[in-house]
């Protein structure tokens, strides 16, 4: 017989025997996945045998009972023991079997403890915590706001480790740079982080350096540079920026061999700053026209156009795209699937909206230090969910110095070679 459930406190006995049942699912699933696991790993070792015979992997009745907090609740285990008698032939040291669900000691799973720093990376107040956790726990997890002293602390070692890595097996072909500001709570000058993102020779993207610049002046991007070319990178193919950067400078100091790319999205951006409002439309729509042609030919061709168009009225928004025509257009030289890639230093940009989200919550963390910690956890965590670059196996091609005709590879005619 069905029923229809009025007034809320029906609906609230609902949810939470719904709750309650989505527990104890969790908690069914996990031992049946425990006891497949041992099972498995018991059955695989059946031909494991001392010299009467007998196994020495067996199964050896149950571990203590113990508590673990998942994602949908406290789940009470109780996991299966294997008595494992063999040792390693090498080392001499008796092997274990080592539960790849749940590690040895442990209270709550990974996703359960990235709670805490990401909840505090995206906005919530420290003071937010405990009733959060307990609204959707039962308790606090184990994750108290006082937690987030020690987060941060461990969150600037990593970021200092991170930029100590040695880079000689690490190759770039693409780069993305950029500095982004953001205010700091107590001190009066703003953050300001200065990023690079790089692409593998697996088209793989991820981060290259974040650290502490000063209002992106040459000479800060010198240092990295210098730091970076110390520690084994090889200069990128490209390197992908806007105009206002002290980065190009420094480029040519330390990799002058790198080819440079203007973003199209800031350069876009300061041509129309230099027109009226009323010319602005048409010219964007010719800007796109450049920006997005079938090869470097046409594009050049629809850049004159717009210079004949606007040259007379408007010089200076002329020059801003006459005097960087080349370096807009670089792009034009690499494979044609990764255009779409080296136009804008959007793999920046969009991830530092997260950080610069988190800043306007807060007010800006509380150091500088504290700063470029949590922008260095918050594009970490953003760093898993990028994608790799499109046709990534052309990625080493470039690397290798392959030719790109309108987007195309150039390949050499081994008849013409013979002939020569």
């Amino acid at each position: 017989m069905l029923s229809v459930i009025n007034g809320e406190e029906e609906r609230t006995e609902m949810a939470v025997s719904l709750d309650e049942l989505c527990r104890q699912g969790a908690q069914q699933m996990l031992a049946a996945a425990l006891e497949a696991e041992v099972a498995d790993y018991v059955d695989a070792m059946a031909g494991e045998v001392d010299e009467n015979g007998h196994r020495l992997v067996r199964r050896n009745g149950r571990h203590e009972p113990r508590t673990i907090t998942t994602a949908a609740g406290r789940v009470e285990i109780h996991q299966p023991r294997v008595d494992d008698r063999r040792t390693d032939p090498t080392t001499g040291e008796k092997l274990r079997f080592a539960s790849s669900l749940i590690p040895p000691w442990a209270r709550k799973s990974p996703k359960v403890s990235a709670v805490l720093p990401l909840l505090y990376l995206h906005g919530m107040s420290s003071g937010d915590f405990s009733p959060a956790l307990t609204e959707f726990f039962g308790h606090d997890a184990g994750l108290s706001a006082s937690s987030i002293t020690r987060l941060t602390t461990d969150w600037q070692t990593e970021q200092r480790e991170f930029m100590n890595r040695d880079l000689t097996n690490h190759d770039y072909v693409y780069v993305w740079v950029d500095g982004v500001h953001f205010n700091v709570r107590l001190e009066e000058a703003r953050l300001c982080c200065l990023v690079i993102v790089g692409v593998t020779l697996d088209g793989t993207k991820e981060l290259v350096a974040i650290v502490d610049g000063y209002r992106e002046s040459t000479e800060s991007w010198l240092d990295l540079l210098r730091d970076l070319d110390r520690r084994g990178m090889k200069a990128p193919t490209l390197a992908v920026g806007d105009g206002a950067l002290g980065f190009w400078n420094a480029l040519e100091q330390i990799w002058p061999t790198t080819t440079c790319q203007r973003d199209w999205v800031h350069k876009v951006a300061n041509i129309l700053d230099a027109m009226p409002k009323t010319a602005q439309r048409t010219a964007k729509k010719m800007l796109d026209e450049i920006r997005n042609a079938e090869d470097g030919e046409l594009a050049r061709a629809a850049a004159a156009k717009f210079d004949a168009t606007y040259r007379a009225k408007f010089p200076k928004a002329a020059d801003k795209l006459a005097n960087d025509l080349d370096r807009l257009l670089a792009f034009y030289d690499y494979p044609a699937d990764h255009w779409v890639h080296l136009k804008t230093s959007n793999p920046i940009e969009s991830t530092f909206a997260t950080v610069r989200q988190r800043t306007k919550v807060t007010k800006g963390p509380g150091s500088r230090a504290a700063g470029l910690a949590m922008a260095y956890k918050l594009i970490g965590t953003a760093e898993d969910g990028w994608r790799r670059i499109n046709s990534p196996h052309l990625a080493a091609l470039v690397r290798a110095g392959a030719k790109f005709e309108k987007g195309q590879h150039v390949t050499t005619n081994p008849e013409d070679q013979v002939a020569a």
